[in-house]
């Protein structure tokens, strides 16, 4: 039920010895009993928002519609509106959100693994494993040059801001087209896709100079492998053994071979 905003007035009195007190007026009950449970319900319908748009974009594309992500989160869609006034905005934050977090799981690989090939492995299977694959922003999966993987890929990303397509994920069951994108519905911002795109160069870099990466592959190569095999199926231990199963296939493909 929603709770509308109320100015709850209180008078205040000093108890001798100078302590002070506070008396609500009304029905009795003082303003923090009031407002704290709205703050609370807010703060939760968020979660919710939040979790809905992860899983809604992820299975949909950036495309679906902000109906959908209410429903999956079992509110008003004006709910989520209050929260994110129009569509980029949310979209915007998702994307962000999973362009740090792959740039965490990418430092975390490659301050952990000594060997390159391990350190990017880590990161691909760590990647996968969280679906964050599912939901990288179109201007990161443009950058696919050979050679990209240098300080340049971050350059080259911020350059393809406002131009790039991507294809997502297919909408209604049944149907074989995917569906393209514009990329004003998902942009995250250029500082954040500028530092993923260099940790994951280091990665690319460290592996290709250890002569156990093809020096063909690039960071966008890298980056479509996580978007690649982070498939969105319906029985989640369907999907991660699918995912698993096509990593490892992928992992082969990017191995320098004698």
């Amino acid at each position: 039920m929603h709770v509308q905003d109320t100015h709850w007035a209180s008078a205040a009195a000093v108890a001798p010895g100078g302590k002070a007190m506070s008396a609500a007026v009304g029905n009795g009950r003082a303003d923090t009993a009031r407002t704290t449970p709205l703050r609370v319900d807010a703060q939760r319908n968020l979660e919710h928002v939040l979790r809905a748009a992860r899983e809604v974009f992820g299975e949909l594309g950036y495309g679906a519609p902000m109906e959908d992500v209410a429903r999956r989160a079992r509110v008003g869609v004006g709910t989520v509106y209050r929260r994110f006034p129009s569509k980029d905005v949310l979209v915007r934050r998702i994307a962000e959100e999973e362009t740090a977090r792959l740039t965490e799981q990418a430092r975390a690989a490659l301050g952990q693994e000594d060997e390159p090939w391990s350190a990017l492995s880590r990161f691909l299977r760590t990647s996968v494993a969280s679906g964050a694959g599912r939901l990288l922003p179109p201007q990161v999966l443009r950058v696919g040059s050979a050679g990209s993987g240098d300080a340049g890929a971050a350059g080259e990303a911020v350059g393809l801001v406002g131009e790039a397509r991507v294809p997502q994920q297919r909408v209604q069951p049944g149907s074989a087209e995917l569906r393209i994108v514009a990329q004003e519905a998902a942009v995250a911002d250029d500082a954040g896709a500028g530092a993923l795109l260099d940790v994951v160069g280091q990665l690319v870099d460290r592996a290709r100079a250890a002569g156990e990466l093809r020096t063909d592959v690039s960071v966008g190569d890298v980056l479509l492998v996580i978007a690649t095999a982070a498939p969105s199926l319906p029985d989640a231990a369907q999907q991660a053994a699918a995912s698993a199963r096509l990593l490892d296939i992928l992992l082969e493909g990017l191995r320098s071979r004698p």
